[in-house]
């Protein structure tokens, strides 16, 4: 890649172009599987602020919500059609 490419695109990834150029996917699965603790608190801080495994499950019950919505806004809509095929008939 030619060096003023590199350097855009180190600058837009917000890294330098030597870590561009050094970079090596052993390092850096050496890095991240050695961040993390057994009881889930980090040795390096990389600015995450909570628990990944929280935020999923945030997001588990925030779609069970959803569903109960939704199921509860089809059950009303069979029991207004429901209503409507009565007054027909």
């Amino acid at each position: 890649m030619e060096n003023k490419k590199l350097k855009e695109v180190a600058q837009a990834l917000g890294v330098t172009k030597e870590a561009i150029e050094n970079f090596s996917e052993d390092k850096a699965l050496n890095i991240i599987g050695n961040t993390y603790h057994v009881d889930n608190s980090s040795a390096v801080n990389y600015g995450c602020t909570f628990n990944p495994l929280d935020k999923l499950m945030e997001v588990v019950e925030e779609n069970k919500r959803l569903y109960k919505e939704l199921l509860k806004a089809e059950k009303d809509k069979v029991k207004y059609l429901e209503q409507l095929i009565k007054e027909k008939i």
